[in-house]
């Protein structure tokens, strides 16, 4: 069985090279599905359309999914709606970044 915590503990391994905060803080990361067949579907975005690691990240998020016990297949699909703003990263980051 796969749990959502597991993927969650793996996306707070990536980081965003520009902001040293991991992607699931920062609120890159819109939803987590996981399918009946341990298919595993993550919906996420950049901080900008223009990220120079639009073609990194996306591939660095689905095969260290990838590597989870169970999961079969990672899509990993890239969306700018809503535009990712800073009022999405968790209050964790915001206090690291001391953005308050």
């Amino acid at each position: 069985m796969i749990y959502i915590f597991d993927i969650i503990s793996v996306l707070k391994d990536i980081y965003d090279p520009e902001i040293p905060i991991d992607i699931y803080e920062l609120g890159l990361i819109y939803d987590i599905r996981i399918e009946n067949n341990n298919n595993i579907k993550i919906i996420m975005t950049l901080t900008t359309p223009n990220c120079p690691v639009a073609d990194i990240l996306p591939n660095e998020v689905k095969f260290k999914i990838l590597n989870i016990k169970n999961v079969k297949n990672v899509e990993v699909i890239l969306t700018f709606y809503p535009n990712w703003t800073y009022e999405m990263m968790s209050e964790v980051a915001r206090l690291e970044l001391k953005l308050f």
